[in-house]
């Protein structure tokens, strides 16, 4: 019976609510792939590097847990994994849910008239 083949690096995606800027980043936190629509640079150069670390550590926190779920399933144990600093699925939804709480950002940028 052969292991399960684990990758060297795990990666993960994120794109803001209105859709118009995306990132990709690894379990490490490092961005590999970053797009946005020209029309985010009106908001200026601040407000976009902000956006896009926010999404990076959204993108760094769903790949450490995919990258849990592909360990264990090649059978790492538990205790390893959590000293690994791997979140399981909940404690990656509960942060990302502490990432979006923490966003005050602008739902729109329509002004009222």
């Amino acid at each position: 019976m052969t292991q399960p083949e684990v990758p060297n690096v795990t990666v993960a995606g994120s794109t803001n609510r209105s859709g118009t800027i995306s990132v990709r980043a690894t379990d490490q936190g490092v961005p590999v792939e970053i797009k946005f629509e020209r029309g985010e640079y009106r908001y200026g150069a601040q407000t976009l590097a902000n956006e896009i670390l926010r999404l990076t550590q959204r993108s760094a926190i769903a790949a450490r847990a995919r990258r849990r779920e592909v360990l264990s399933e090649a059978g790492m144990p538990t205790d390893i994994l959590d000293g690994l600093g791997l979140p399981d699925r909940q404690a990656a939804v509960d942060e990302l849910d502490r990432i979006d709480d923490a966003d005050t950002g602008p739902t729109s940028w329509m002004r009222p008239v």
